[in-house]
């Protein structure tokens, strides 16, 4: 039997330690999933679009924001309405993978976003 280490956020270990013991069949499935055709040409399709919300704070963050500009920043309306609807799939758990995917972006800079403007807070 082989042995895999991966590194992983401490997020994702947190909620993947419930279901340690279960892992390999976790992937076995996820891995049944994934080479469906259905899948496989969604993911084709969509991985080279980036998620708006991802563009634009890379657009932000481009432009080298103030710690003012930083401490006030918000993403569009456009993007915290696709989170919301986002949000409400997860709570009824009809997210597609892609749709999950795309909800741990929103979290992810949610996150990143979140430190920064703890550190701009300090400059200002």
């Amino acid at each position: 039997m082989a042995e895999l280490t991966i590194q992983i956020s401490d997020e994702l270990a947190q909620r993947l330690k419930p279901l340690q013991n279960r892992l390999p069949e976790l992937l076995w499935r996820l891995l049944d999933v994934a080479n469906s055709p259905q899948v496989q040409q969604t993911v084709l399709a969509e991985t080279t679009d980036i998620p708006e919300v991802y563009q634009e704070v890379l657009d932000f963050l481009i432009k080298r924001p103030t710690p003012e500009e930083i401490m006030n920043f918000k993403v569009s309306s456009q993007a915290q309405t696709r989170l919301q609807a986002l949000l409400e799939k997860n709570r009824s758990a009809i997210l597609s993978p892609m749709e999950l995917a795309e909800l741990d972006v929103y979290e992810q800079l949610e996150h990143i976003m979140i430190l920064l403007k703890a550190r701009a807070s300090t400059r200002i």
